[in-house]
């Protein structure tokens, strides 16, 4: 009976290597070394790396440790984006280093794993068959390609493998498909600097690293400087921390520094005080976070490890109130009892299974989003996401880069925020299109006035543009804030308000000093009716929050309160004579101040 199971898996298996070489033959293949552009996303130093998949710069290869130099061109956190309207993707590469470990199967060690985002930006998982030989196969069939808004595809992820050195990949689609490789994101990275439980052992694929899955519930970069058994705090590693412009610093080595005959408790708590410090130094605003020892799941039997880990916890709050004390601000510490492993959380006792990775996540989640202010509620309207229904027309995520770039060069003062109506109104960055583009420069031409509108965005595309940096670096008079009626045929009257009321209170986190104008819905065709009442609760919103309200809705209606249909050009986005009355109502209520 064995020889038989054995027989009949060798035909299986052959016969998947067939249907792999037949799928392949007919493929166009892309090379990411061959990229105009940088394209291999978690890399701090991209333009510094010796190789294409490297996590160090090659500076650093003189001033680390072999060991840490090694592990540093493992592809751990790596990955590649891109859009594509292909229904079969394929990816081929080889690795340097055995394919498995005896606690972490091959499919982390050496996988890939692809996620995508939906057009309205949700995260999903592509199940891919896959073959291990000296070139390693994935292959991710009956791809639908078409999205709720359109068919033109949507945007991928290829997480690289956690524990081995990619020596060249490619990815293929069939001749009549896109593929279309995404530039690196600008946002400001977390840098996490950890152990082999950073690094990625033991997820069971590269995109269940606690890691990764941080990255996607933050959807912002991350930076994994996770160094398997030798995330020990090291001054060379922290120097090369200083040079990031991070987000948040994450320092969580204490599982690689157990105290021993050669390293006692208090060499353990001088050398978290000096990271900190530092890096304090280097640079004095950005929030690190110490991060307990999360604990063995054999604690409560084994004395001497749960002795361990007890020990070195206490250095860490030791360390946390000295550096408080010493006058060191935005510093954080993430608890044991905060990351709440349970004794199912391990594959050995020490690295997480999936669940443990999960709950790391989770943990790191709640606390970050804490130190960012970022705050998310149960209602759609309240949790940030990216969007993509209108490729055609514009990249979504080109435009959000490119109005970090132009406030960084040249600040605004005015920022109208809002959809596809303030869009496709005028003013910079220009959009495909403008429907009233004399009017906006006839009634805020004389201000430093930005257009933040991005059409079909909700009012939770908008929370994710906040959040990610659109109103950071620089100080506004005013905030102008058109937004939710996208939200309409989704979301009741109560779930707007809710979301509403996080939006505002994140921009008066990012720009406390503007003053923010809340603008009522405008009319639409068949909605008068609800849109009246909702506007006057936005109105009571606006009074419990001290804010400035106004409802300039009004010009576009006719006597009866139905829409004045020679004001729009299709029920719901104005033509050029209705922004030109949105226009001069609107500018009554701009800033003086806000001027050149």
């Amino acid at each position: 009976m064995s020889v038989f199971r054995i027989f009949l898996f060798s035909i299986l298996f052959l016969g998947f290597e067939n249907i792999s070489a037949q799928e392949t033959d007919s493929m166009v293949w892309w090379n990411p070394t061959n990229s105009s552009f940088p394209v291999v996303q978690g890399q701090a130093w991209p333009d510094q790396v010796a190789g294409t998949y490297h996590r160090l710069p090659e500076k650093s290869e003189n001033t680390v440790r072999p060991a840490v130099w090694n592990l540093s061109k493992d592809a751990a956190g790596l990955s590649i984006r891109f859009w594509s309207d292909a229904r079969s993707i394929s990816v081929r590469y080889t690795v340097k280093g055995s394919h498995a470990m005896p606690h972490m199967p091959a499919t982390g060690v050496s996988g890939v794993d692809l996620y995508a985002k939906s057009s309205d930006g949700e995260s999903q998982w592509y199940r891919g068959r896959y073959s291990f030989g000296d070139t390693i196969h994935y292959h991710y069939n009956s791809i639908d390609p078409r999205e709720k808004y359109h068919e033109k595809g949507r945007e991928y992820q290829l997480y690289l493998p956690l524990y081995n050195e990619v020596e060249w990949l490619e990815i293929g689609v069939s001749p009549e498909s896109d593929l279309n490789p995404l530039p690196l994101r600008q946002e400001r990275p977390i840098v996490i600097y950890g152990t082999s439980i950073a690094q990625g052992g033991c997820a069971s694929r590269p995109g269940m690293a606690w890691t990764s899955i941080l990255e996607r519930k933050l959807d912002r970069p991350l930076i994994n400087l996770g160094f398997s058994g030798n995330g020990r705090l090291e001054s060379e590693l922290i120097d090369l921390i200083t040079e990031i412009d991070a987000k948040v610093v994450v320092l969580d080595c204490l599982p690689n520094l157990v105290a021993t005959k050669n390293r006692s408790l208090e060499e353990v708590l001088q050398l978290m005080k000096s990271a900190v410090f530092k890096i304090r130094e280097k640079r004095p605003k950005v929030p690190i976070l110490l991060v307990e020892h999360g604990g063995y799941s054999d604690g409560l039997v084994d004395v001497e490890r749960k002795k361990a880990y007890t020990d070195l916890n206490r250095m860490a709050q030791q360390a946390f109130n000295q550096l408080q004390v010493a006058g060191v601000s935005n510093l954080y510490l993430l608890g044991k009892e905060e990351i709440n492993l349970s004794m199912e959380s391990f594959v050995d006792g020490t690295h997480p299974t999936d669940l443990g990775m999960m709950e790391y996540a989770l943990a790191y989640e709640k606390k970050i989003r804490e130190i960012l202010k970022e705050p998310i509620g149960i209602y759609s309207t309240t949790k940030p996401v990216t969007q993509a229904r209108e490729p055609g027309m514009y990249s979504w995520e080109e435009r959000h880069q490119k109005l970090i770039q132009l406030n960084r060069e040249n600040p605004p003062k005015v920022c109208f925020l809002g959809n596809s109506i303030v869009h496709y109104w005028g003013g910079l960055p220009e959009a495909p299109r403008s429907n009233g583009e004399q009017s906006w420069e006839d009634n805020f031409g004389d201000f430093k006035t930005r257009n933040f509108g991005f059409g079909w965005d909700r009012i939770e595309n908008v929370l994710w543009r906040v959040y990610q940096g659109e109103l950071d670096g620089f100080e506004a008079d005013q905030i102008v804030l058109m937004i939710g009626t996208n939200n309409l045929h989704l979301n009741s009257d109560k779930e707007i308000l809710v979301g509403l009321e996080i939006l505002v209170q994140a921009i008066r986190q990012r720009q406390p000093k503007a003053k923010l104008l809340l603008v009522g819905f405008l009319p639409r065709v068949k909605d008068e009716f609800r849109i009246r009442n909702l506007n006057l609760e936005i109105a009571k919103l606006a009074s419990s929050n001290t804010l400035k309200y106004v409802d300039v809705g009004p010009v576009l209606l006719q006597k009866d309160q139905k829409i004045d249909a020679t004001l729009f050009s299709d029920g719901l986005h104005p033509n050029d004579k209705g922004y030109s009355l949105l226009g001069r109502e609107l500018r009554k209520y701009i800033m003086p101040n806000s001027g050149h």
